[in-house]
């Protein structure tokens, strides 16, 4: 269970959205990606994918951008991650064999299976609003880090 670059990228862009809501305005893409050290046309595809899914709001042309619709900070980190890239990585085996259950497991599958529970129960517990901070400089700095 390693995270795609596509759910960082989309978790550092609905962080930083969220920290810049109390400036009442909408983040460009290209604000946005400049100020995370991200490829511009790949975090807007990523961001097209949170808007899809109800994450975040958006709205086109030349005074678009994105901004936090009534949920986005309540929403799960499981959410982002099944929004991004789906679930099927909880279901699947560490060592990637196809039949690896509880009846037939693989070396390591009772291992990774209480790893996998807790990893669950915490993401889906956590949420956007649970990791922000109060230091907003410091704490974009830390998002945008490569």
């Amino acid at each position: 269970m390693v995270f795609s670059k596509s759910f960082g990228y989309a978790l550092r862009g609905v962080l930083y959205v969220s920290m810049m809501s109390d400036e009442k305005r909408k983040i460009r893409i290209d604000e946005m990606a400049a100020r995370l050290s991200v490829p511009r046309h790949f975090l807007g595809k990523i961001m097209n994918k949170v808007v899809k899914k109800g994450i975040l709001n958006s709205t086109k042309g030349p005074h678009g951008g994105f901004m936090l619709n009534s949920t986005t900070l309540d929403t799960s980190l499981l959410s982002l991650i099944e929004a991004i890239d789906g679930l099927e990585q909880f279901d699947g085996c560490v060592l990637r064999l196809r039949k690896c259950t509880p009846e037939q497991p693989c070396p390591l599958h009772s291992t990774i299976d209480s790893y996998k529970k807790d990893f669950l129960a915490t993401f889906s517990t956590t949420t956007i609003s649970s990791l922000l901070k109060e230091d907003k400089h410091d704490f974009i700095r830390s998002i945008a880090t490569v």
